[in-house]
């Protein structure tokens, strides 16, 4: 059955609740590579309890791993979900996330384009707890095979780099074992440890989760630009463009827009600057 998409909007949104505590937090930030030097007093903020801070792209994984997705099973929407992928995330930040928590996450379809052989629909989350709203969480996924319902086709606007070049160039390593260690945070998707299910996908070895690559570079950019002060991001946004397997290198490069806004490009410098995000931003 056809999307149909006046269903979906009307929708009723659906209503989690998301519970996390500071083991959570931690190793989230694990996960993403933090605690290297293991005393620097710069990744003790990430790893030890009495001095954490959170990352916001903690987001993506409080009380379980896109939970947003659930949002997939709103009337109107059906897919296969084999051929959806995940094309871009946003998160807008309310206030700074505490280390432990217990908060209400309101999901709902936002939006439906058709694209003619794929549909992009993105999902909406609205996290607050008794203290009030906590942060906003868009999820674009990109449908294969469900498009031509006959529904508005959506904006195409990509995000170039300045013509000029980058303020920041900073590169990260992927741990072998990161993958392994960052799915423990909700993500159990095979195809991130299991080589034979990763072949089946079309891949050599294992890749790393894109939301993995995503906190990789909100930490790096927090950590050089931001005076490793995570509570001043507001914003953070991304479209994924491709794949890094664990034990590559990620090339960071940023650019100051304003006082408030920094660009990124993120690529593989193992495989000639392979493209990983586009159209990156970080507003603070």
């Amino acid at each position: 059955m056809p999307i149909d998409v006046a269903t979906a909007l009307a929708a009723e949104p659906r209503s989690t609740e998301l519970t996390w505590d500071h083991k959570d937090v931690l190793l989230y930030h694990l996960g993403l590579g933090a605690g290297v030097p293991a005393t620097d007093p710069a990744e003790l903020r990430y790893t030890l309890e009495s001095r954490l801070r959170v990352l916001p792209s903690f987001a993506t994984v409080a009380g379980g791993a896109l939970g947003v997705m659930d949002a997939l099973g709103t009337p109107g929407i059906e897919v296969d979900l084999a051929g959806v992928l995940h094309g871009g995330q946003r998160i807008d930040v309310h206030r700074p996330i505490p280390v432990a928590g217990t908060a209400t996450a309101t999901t709902r379809v936002a939006a439906v384009h058709d694209k003619g052989k794929a549909a992009v629909i993105v999902l909406r989350a609205d996290v607050a707890d008794a203290d009030g709203p906590l942060w906003s969480c868009d999820v674009e996924l990109f449908a294969r095979g469900a498009g031509g319902f006959g529904g508005e086709r959506g904006g195409s606007e990509r995000l170039a780099p300045p013509e000029r070049a980058p303020d920041l160039t900073l590169e990260r390593g992927v741990r072998e074992e990161q993958a392994l260690l960052y799915r423990l945070s909700g993500d159990w998707n095979p195809l991130h440890a299991d080589p034979e299910f990763a072949a089946l996908a079309g891949f050599d070895r294992p890749i790393l989760h894109g939301l993995c690559t995503y906190g990789m570079t909100l930490k790096a950019l927090v950590d050089t630009a931001l005076d490793g002060d995570a509570s001043r991001v507001r914003g953070y946004r991304t479209r994924f463009a491709g794949v890094v397997f664990p034990g590559e290198t990620l090339r960071i490069r940023a650019w100051r827009l304003d006082e408030h806004r920094l660009q990124a490009a993120v690529t593989v410098a193992d495989r000639d600057d392979a493209p990983v995000l586009s159209d990156t931003v970080v507003e603070f």
